[in-house]
This record gives structure tokens, C-alpha cells and sequence, in this order.
């Protein structure tokens, strides 16, 4: 089945936020940010802006309704700042004019007095002087302190990664429109609108019973909408709830970029010890989040990495500590992830420093640990594994050794050009670690005229999970799709919704719509039974019509219904379902946090231009495990995005402050996405076959994470190919790996170490410095 929005997505008719059509004396907001990171507010100069044209309104502080706060885990995140300032771009003034060109000349107009304080960006320099989100949480499997004695070799070593900016097509807005008795209807591009009814409930005084918080769909979000929405909703929410007067804000991209968080950057140092065999005996790993300014989800974020940090591997003893640290940039937040990421980097780095050290090739050491069946993971759950089905898999289809053989020949002729290499498996798992938000709803309708209405808590975000949805009550009830449309995710219909996230919509939510077609399915099959005068066991329905034993009768879907009706059979239900057998005890850090996992393994291969330091991927081949699909050209489409996203990130998406806490990364100009130049040449992906039972929509597993993860394979790649032409050269853990840092790393000479080939080749052919 098709994506549901293709037709209306190439026609331009899809509605987003700046779609909807304005109505008649809507006023537009604009956000004056502060310009320095650090600092007390000493004066803010409003008059200026207050007297030019069209300005109806500025708000501060001083002017919020309810509660000055819009921090969900931490309430540690004001609406607008009051006394301090704890980043560029915090907003401290929300202008309302009557045009957004007057809105925003009026910003320019703002005035403000900062005495300056101490800027921090660095996550170490912040753990050092305990400005810290949360306590730091430490998950233990065995006994590392005691381990190293039976190790044979020993790494040690320090892995970064950076941010990375979510740049969805679409930035964050909304529109706020005041309706009678004191209601706000609420347009936001979120993938949270619970979250967005709450903040706004918070931040303006009003119950969230009185705020509809409605999304039709997103221009993407990557979980940048998760949480960061909020601030803008409630931005205008307050201004509207003031002036009982509509109120627009859609945030420019640079001020998208300057205003809102990124993904988290990690600075994190390992410890790997194996045995004479290879395998992986203990590991010890500190990470420090560079959390930003305030919580956001940092400390949510920061559990998914301590949840991940092995990656697929199994190790007897692990020792993981993870800080949350303070900084004065932007509040980082949610990306497709969610610190899974960050912590998979680090256990492959310490592989790839172990199998340099030992001049072995990083995938023996690789496939020597992967996860079996029933193997423990450092918090308490055991593995159903596919991992090793995954490896052989990929081995089978792709032939490791003969592309690494071509590799070899390709490099022994090529000077200037060098090939690389890296298997990238994955292992990711599917829930939120918060088990409460483990629940969805759904409300479906069948209306007398044979066609389905379907409400639940997904916000489709371009993953295609209105499709999803469509196909179960399709499928459920035996019609054609046509007969079912998927309504805009509100508050009002569903309530209590999880976001968007975790990978885990399709499941949470699809499972809730099963649950009520079945149950309206049960009704109209009792109906069916008592006119056709048979036992209900015997009735089913197919294709839209009405089959007892197996052999279909005159009665067809539509005639089913009228006969439900009549009879005041209810042909709606509204139904819940909560993931089961999940749970996590923080106290002890063991648990079932997950409802299954996904496994995967991935090919990478690049080649550098060693002149140049610039690199091509060549290709990436991936056997994926999908489950059981229910919609593969979704999945597909999914997979690709994530494994691009993901070589992005590793590669050329360089976010960039500088000390003061400025971001200089600011616009497209100085901010570089994948383009078509440079996704790989060649992506295939082959489903893993399995008939698992899992706790997945129809047991089709998870798809809109986890393939992210197969990019990191390009950063070992790109490793790969440096080393292949300069193997002395010393390359820091440090990603992304830019060109810069490429060229950089080609033309390294380590003292210690004697001349290569490439330093002689550097110094007598290049004429390059080293």
C-alpha cells in the first residue's frame, strides 16, 4: 500500500501549520532572544519597539498568567527569563504586532543591559564545577574492578560526537486561537500535543480541559518537536489568552537554528579489556552530556545512552557512569536516538582502538561478541538476540571477504585514492524508557454509510504513520482503504497522549486501534449471527461481506450495518492499550525496560580523495531485521532516511559554538546536510526473515531509529581508508569526520612512530607541510 499523503504531498495541497488559512484580526509574534549566554539582566529597554507601527503588545515576565515555567522532567526552564539569561537566543520579550514584518522589526528595536557571568559550553568544565541536570546514574553488570585481571589486553581511550541540528523542512510555529468561555484552540507543530496542552496549561493559568491542542501533520521533527515545540505554543497561547486575539509565530530558519536545541554532544572516556581469545571481558565507560541549559529531555536522553552502551555486544562486566552536565547553550533535546547514538559510538571506538592496537581487522572482534539468546543486559533485561542471523546473513548476501579483498587490490594500485571499510552492527530497543508513557488510545467510528473514522495520539511526521493506521482498521474490519480516513491528532478526541517518539507510535498506537475494530468487530459479527439465525463462531467477514463457515452470504458490510444500527449496537469504542510486561526500577538500575529489540548489520564503504581529504560513500548494504513488514515501502523509505541522517551526522554535519556560546553554524551557508551528491551511491537493504513473536504491530517491527545507527559505519570506514594510506597516522575518536579532519589526519606525522609511506610521500611528492 501506498504512503496515504504521496498524491497531496506532489500536489502541494498537504496542510502544515503555515497552510492553514488566517482568519480576521490574527496579530503575529516574534521572540526577542538574548545575545549573550551568561549573564544578569540589568535594564530591557522596551520603548523603542513599543512605538513602532503596528505593535499591539510586548510580554515579559512579568505578563505570564500562570506559572513562568515549561520544564517537563525539571522545572528549570522558564517561558520567558526573568532575572538571568542561560543562552544565546533564550527568549526574554515576545512581541505582537499586527503584521510579522512589523513583529520582527519591533524585535531589532530591543534593547538590553546584561552584566555578563561566567559562559561554560564544555560538558567536562561543567561536571567539574557540579553544575549537573540530575545525579549521575551508573549501570553495572558483574564486576569490572575485578575483571582486568583476566584481561590479556587492555585499551583505554576518550570518543567525542557532536551535535547535530534536526533542520526539519518545516520550523517550529503555531497559532493560537481563542474560542468561547475562555478555550484556546491550539495549531502546533509538535510531536507532542499533550505535552504542548500542558506546557500551555502551566504557563497561561488555564485547565487543560479548555486548550485543544490540534496537529494534521509535520513538516518533519526528528524529535525536535518532541519538547522544543512547547515554548512557541505557549508563547502564543499566553499572548492570545491576553488579548483574546489569534496569535501566529513560525520561527525564520536561522532563528530555528539559534533558538532551539540540538542533538546532545558527548564527551566520553572507555576502558575495553579482552582476552587472549578476543573477547570482550569488561568495560568501563564515564559519559558527559553537554545537556545545555536546562533539562528539556536530558535526563531521559542520557538514560537511552546508558541503556545502549554495549551496543550488541555482550560483556560480562560493564561499569557505565553517565553525567548530565549544565552548559550555557540552547537546551539539547531529542534526536532520532535519543543517546542511543552517542553511546553505540563509544563501544565501537574502543573496538576499533583495540583491533588497530592488535593489528586485527575490527569485526573479528565484532563477531566474536555478539548477543546471544538469553545473554544479559547490563540493566537486567534478557536478550531475544538476532544479531548473529543479522551478521551471517549479511556475510552470505554480501561476501565481507571479497569486498574487502577488492578493497586490498584497489589500494595497492591506487596512491591518491583509498578505500575503507567497517561492518556496523546494531542493537536498539523499542518503548520509552519512561513506562508510563508506554500507553496509547484510539477512537474509532464506522458511520452507516460504510465509511471508518479513525483518532488517535500518532502525529504523522512524514513517517508514515497514518498509513499504518489505515492499513490496521483496513485490515481489521476486511474493507477497502478508501472507506477509512485518519483524523488530525487532538487533544480533544484523544487525550493523555505520548508523543511521537522512541520509535514506538506505530506500535502504541496501532495496537490501540486494533483493540477497538476488533471490539466493534465482535458486536457486528453477533449481529451478523442472530439475523442469519447461526452461531457467531461461524460468521467472519472478507473483503466486505458477511461468510458463515466459510461460504459467503447475500449480506455485504453496508447491510451489516444498517442491521447494527437498528438494533442500537454501538459502532464506536474508544480503547486503550499500555505495552505489557515493561518495567525499570531505577533504585537498582535492572529491569525490562523494552518491549523487544531491533537488530541489524550494515556495510559500509567509502572512498577518500587523499589529495583533497573530501570522500565519496560508495555504498552501504544492510540486512535489517524488519520483523514481519506491513508496509515495506514505508519501512524501506525509513531505512534510507536514517542511514543518511546518520551518515550526516558522522560526516559532515559539524555544529559549531564558540566560547562565548554563540552559535557560528547558524544558517545553510555554514550548517552542510547530506545532499544527493553526497548520500551513498548505492543503498541496499535486505529484510531479516524471521516469524519471532514480538510485541510489535503486527509483528512488524520498529523502523524509525534504529537504522540511524547504521551510519556510524562511515566514521570507521573513513578511519579505514586514512589509515590504509597513512598508517601512522593518529586519528582522535572525534566525530563528525569532516574533510578537514580527513586532510588533517592523512598528512599526520607522529614522532613516535617511524616514517611511512605516506609521510615520505607527503614530504617529498605532495610538498605538503606535515
Amino acid at each position: 500500500m501506498k504512503n496515504i499523503d504521496s498524491r497531496t504531498h506532489v500536489r502541494g495541497e498537504s496542510v502544515y501549520l503555515d497552510d492553514i488559512p488566517v482568519i480576521q484580526g490574527t496579530l503575529f509574534g516574534a521572540a526577542f532572544g538574548s545575545p549573550v549566554a551568561h549573564g544578569l539582566i540589568k535594564n530591557l529597554n522596551l520603548a523603542a519597539a513599543e512605538a513602532m507601527p503596528g505593535v499591539v503588545r510586548i510580554l515579559t515576565y512579568k505578563d505570564v498568567t500562570g506559572e513562568n515555567q515549561i520544564g517537563g522532567i525539571i522545572p528549570d526552564e522558564p517561558l520567558l527569563a526573568e532575572h538571568h539569561v542561560d543562552y544565546c537566543g533564550m527568549p526574554v520579550a515576545f512581541v505582537i504586532a499586527e503584521t510579522d514584518d512589523e513583529a520582527r522589526a519591533a524585535v531589532k528595536r530591543i534593547t538590553i543591559d546584561i552584566e555578563p557571568l561566567l559562559v561554560i559550553t564544555d560538558p567536562r568544565e561543567a561536571q567539574a564545577v557540579g553544575q549537573l541536570i540530575v545525579p549521575p546514574r551508573t549501570f553495572r553488570l558483574g564486576d569490572s574492578a575485578t575483571a582486568w585481571t583476566a584481561c590479556d589486553y587492555i585499551v583505554e581511550g576518550t570518543a567525542d560526537t557532536n551535535g547535530q541540528e534536526h533542520l526539519y523542512i518545516e520550523t517550529q510555529g503555531a497559532y493560537a486561537i481563542p474560542q468561547e468561555n475562555n478555550g484556546i484552540k491550539l495549531y502546533s507543530s509538535t510531536q507532542g500535543p499533550t505535552a504542548v496542552q500542558r506546557a500551555v496549561s502551566k504557563s497561561s493559568g488555564l485547565p487543560m480541559h479548555q486548550i485543544d491542542v490540534d496537529v494534521t501533520r509535520l513538516g518533519g521533527g526528528f524529535g525536535g518537536k518532541e519538547d522544543q515545540a512547547n515554548m512557541w505554543a505557549a508563547l502564543c497561547a499566553l499572548a492570545a489568552h491576553i488579548l483574546n486575539k489569534p496569535i501566529k509565530y513560525s520561527l525564520h530558519r536561522m532563528e530555528d537554528m539559534a533558538m532551539t536545541g540540538k542533538r546532545h554532544p558527548y564527551s566520553s572516556d572507555f576502558k575495553l579489556g579482552l582476552d587472549k581469545d578476543l573477547k570482550m571481558v569488561a568495560y568501563e565507560v564515564t559519559f558527559y552530556q553537554n545537556a545545555g541549559a536546562a533539562a528539556d529531555l536530558s535526563p531521559a536522553v542520557m538514560e537511552r545512552t546508558l541503556f545502549h552502551c554495549t551496543n550488541t555486544y555482550f560483556i560480562p562486566n560493564v561499569t557505565a557512569t553517565a553525567y548530565s552536565c549544565r552548559t550555557h547553550l540552547p537546551p539539547n533535546t531529542a534526536f532520532r536516538g535519543f543517546g542511543g547514538p552517542q553511546g553505540m559510538f563509544v563501544i565501537e571506538a574502543a573496538i576499533a582502538k583495540a583491533a588497530e592496537e592488535l593489528g586485527v581487522h575490527a569485526s573479528v572482534i565484532q563477531e566474536k561478541n555478539l548477543q546471544q539468546t538469553g545473554d544479559e543486559f547490563p540493566f537486567g533485561q534478557k536478550a531475544q538476540s538476532e544479531a548473529h542471523a543479522c551478521w551471517h546473513k549479511t556475510d552470505e548476501l554480501y561476501a565481507v571477504s571479497e569486498i574487502r579483498q577488492k578493497i586490498a587490490s584497489f589500494n595497492s594500485v591506487n596512491q591518491l585514492y583509498k578505500k575503507g571499510m567497517a561492518l556496523m552492527p546494531i542493537c536498539f530497543g523499542i518503548s520509552f524508557t519512561n513506562t508510563r508513557m508506554n500507553q496509547a488510545r484510539a477512537l474509532v467510528h464506522v458511520y452507516t454509510d460504510g465509511s471508518v473514522g479513525v483518532s488517535t495520539g500518532a502525529v504523522e511526521m512524514g513517517q508514515g504513520v497514518n498509513t499504518k493506521m489505515l492499513q490496521v482498521a483496513a485490515h481489521i474490519f476486511s474493507i477497502d482503504s478508501k472507506r477509512v480516513k485518519i483524523q488530525s491528532t487532538s487533544t480533544y478526541r484523544i487525550a493523555n497522549t505520548s508523543p511521537s517518539a522512541a520509535s514506538a507510535t506505530a506500535d502504541l498506537n496501532g495496537k490501540a486501534v486494533e483493540i477497538a475494530c476488533i471490539e466493534i468487530m465482535r458486536r457486528l459479527k453477533a449481529v451478523a449471527a442472530e439475523e442469519l439465525n447461526v452461531d457467531v463462531t461461524s460468521v467472519s467477514l472478507k473483503d466486505e461481506w458477511v461468510y458463515v463457515n466459510g461460504q459467503q452470504t447475500d449480506w455485504d458490510w453496508n447491510r451489516l450495518l444498517i442491521a447494527a444500527y437498528a438494533q442500537r449496537v454501538s459502532l464506536s469504542e474508544h480503547a486503550h492499550y499500555a505495552t505489557p510486561d515493561i518495567h525499570y526500577d531505577k533504585s537498582l538500575e535492572k529491569g525490562h525496560p523494552f518491549a523487544y529489540h531491533v537488530y541489524g548489520t550494515a556495510i559500509v564503504e567509502v572512498t577518500v580523495d587523499c589529495l583533497r581529504g573530501t570522500y565519496e560513500i560508495d555504498a552501504v548494504k544492510v540486512v535489517h531485521d524488519f520483523g514481519s513488514s506491513m508496509n515495506p515501502l514505508i519501512d524501506r523509505g525509513q531505512i534510507e532516511g536514517g542511514i543518511v541522517q546518520g551518515i550526516g551526522w558522522m560526516t559532515m554535519e559539524e555544529v559549531v559554538f564558540d566560547k562565548a556560546g554563540r552559535l557560528r553554524s547558524n544558517a545553510l551557508s555554514t550548517y552542510k546536510v547530506p545532499d544527493i551528491y553526497s548520500v551513498p551511491k548505492e543503498i541496499t537493504i535486505e529484510p531479516l526473515q524471521t516469524e519471532t513473536e514480538n510485541l510489535a504491530l503486527f509483528r512488524s517491527k520498529a523502523v524509525g531509529e534504529p537504522p540511524l545507527m547504521y551510519g556510524i559505519g562511515a566514521y570507521f570506514a573513513l578511519r579505514n581508508a586514512v589509515l590504509a594510506f597513512n598508517p601512522s597516522a593518529t586519528i582522535p575518536f572525534d566525530a563528525p569526520m569532516t574533510p578537514e579532519k580527513v586532510l588533517l589526519a592523512l598528512y599526520h606525522v607522529n614522532p613516535a612512530q617511524t616514517s611511512s609511506y605516506a609521510q615520505t610521500q607527503t614530504a617529498n611528492d605532495l610538498a605538503v607541510n606535515p
